[in-house]
């Protein structure tokens, strides 16, 4: 999966607004359904960072086929590979209303609202089961998923998991945070994901995720983490065979849409909506499931070894990271509310 987030700072305004603004022609151009009324419907175009046969689209495209069967009007055109641009050109897109519906990390929503930060620090979640529940408990996420309606209007559905992350290595499993010491372990540029590279032992080393396989061929980096179908798809099992379950984080992408497309919806085709929508991420959940047992299946036949770690030995600097970075009562309510949905 790729993992490669472009961040919507200060230095990169001009390319995203060119972007923006090449995309929105684009999209004018090829001219959209709008509504002219609540019951009018309207083709819904959808911006994924993924391809074809990734489990988002398929999920997404049965999506469509629910909505299509059973509203007047109402469809998803997904556009797969980054044609409408990278998560932060998308997001854009959606708020400014010339894009309807993107797949955005929870690492772009945290630039905007930081609360979304707890669900991307390590442990909060056990396992995608957990995540899943948690995410899709209006109960806890309610105001959170509202909270950019009216600053960047739009709305937060939910998400689609991006599976559990554990730590590979090029010289031998790890068990302990000790084992990991001195080694550079590959991340993603950013302090939460610097001080987890710590808690988990190594030194951190940003790297783009393209040039990772041969780092770790090289020996630039030691390390890396992911989930296991990056690993597999991407061939880091050849030059680093050594998977170690610290299950340290569970990834999560978000489903936006525009939130006065949403508010354009009848009370029954918003039901619809609803039901199509509940059943893409379980459907996603359970592609997600399939292709992590075949990505193991494939690693272990290419030579990968998986083993287990001291989970114990773990949990005592990531839990102090975790109180590190939360530091608003809302973002401990939120913390707390996951954490208790796992008892």
């Amino acid at each position: 999966m790729k993992d490669g987030l472009i961040s919507m700072n200060s230095t990169r305004t001009p390319i995203i607004i060119s972007s923006v603004a090449t995309v929105t022609l684009l999209l004018s151009a090829c001219g959209g359904e709008a509504a002219d009324g609540a019951d009018a419907g309207q083709t819904l175009r959808l911006a994924l960072n993924q391809s074809e046969d990734h489990p988002s689209y398929i999920a997404l495209e049965n999506f469509n086929d629910h909505l299509a069967e059973n509203t007047e009007g109402w469809e998803i055109d997904v556009y797969p590979n980054e044609t409408l641009g990278a998560q932060a050109e998308a997001l854009q897109l959606v708020s400014d209303g010339s894009v309807d519906m993107a797949i955005v990390s929870g690492a772009q929503l945290e630039n905007l609202n930081d609360d979304f930060m707890v669900f991307n620090l390590p442990r909060v979640f056990d396992d995608v089961d957990h995540q899943m529940d948690v995410i899709h408990d209006p109960e806890i996420t309610g105001d959170l998923y509202a909270s950019l309606e009216d600053s960047h209007s739009f709305t937060v559905l939910g998400g689609f998991t991006q599976g559990a992350r554990s730590v590979y290595t090029t010289d031998g499993p790890i068990e302990t945070p000790e084992d990991l010491s001195g080694q550079n372990l590959r991340i993603q540029e950013s302090p939460i994901n610097i001080a987890m590279a710590e808690a988990l032992g190594g030194s951190a080393t940003p790297m783009a995720y393209g040039e990772l396989y041969t780092g770790l061929q090289s020996g630039v980096v030691d390390a890396a983490e992911n989930n296991e179908v990056s690993y597999y798809t991407q061939g880091h099992y050849e030059v680093a065979p050594y998977w170690s379950y610290t299950n340290h984080l569970v990834g999560l992408d978000y489903l936006i849409i525009n939130s006065d497309v949403l508010d354009s919806m009848s009370e029954e085709d918003r039901a619809t909506f609803d039901e199509g929508w509940a059943a893409a991420h379980q459907e996603h959940t359970e592609l997600w499931a399939e292709a992590t047992e075949e990505a193991i299946a494939g690693a272990e036949a290419g030579g990968a070894e998986f083993s287990e770690v001291d989970d114990e030995a773990f949990d005592d600097e990531l839990t102090a990271m975790v109180e590190e970075f939360i530091t608003t009562d809302s973002q401990q309510e939120l913390h707390d509310a996951a954490r208790d949905a796992a008892e």
